[in-house]
């Protein structure tokens, strides 16, 4: 398990930028922490690790957004269930052959593919965040 302390959403992003060289297409990606711990930030910073320069925003009304075929990033923070998020079609995307980060996966945990990731980013201050992950 790695920790790392961020300072500030740049250093956010710049460590899933780092986290980004761990992963390979097909992995799945549970990022969990409250409204405003830095999820998004540090999609972002995957993002960019895996040389995607588009502006990656919360996907929060669209459920999910998809960057170029490596990247889906969704928010399932709206979805009731599992069944809710397989009737959108959102399951297909694990299989995809891009890598999948999942804000409020537990609103869907009956459908996540097996062995995925965790990342955990805890609000410790105004601007920090402890982040963990394997």
């Amino acid at each position: 398990m790695a920790v790392f302390f961020s300072k500030n959403a740049q250093e956010t992003v710049k460590y899933g930028f780092e986290y980004a060289k761990t992963l390979k297409p097909g992995d799945v990606v549970l990022l969990k922490g409250e409204m405003g711990a830095g999820k998004t930030q540090f999609a972002k910073g995957v993002a960019r690790g895996l040389g995607i320069e588009d502006e990656i925003l919360s996907p929060t009304y669209a459920y999910m957004n998809e960057y170029s075929g490596k990247l889906y990033h969704f928010d399932c923070y709206r979805l009731k269930s599992g069944a809710h998020a397989e009737a959108l079609g959102l399951c297909d995307y694990f299989y995809a052959g891009g890598i999948c980060i999942i804000e409020w996966a537990e609103n869907i945990a009956g459908v996540l593919p097996e062995n995925c990731k965790t990342v955990e980013i805890e609000k410790i201050s105004d601007s920090g965040r402890r982040i963990e992950y394997e």
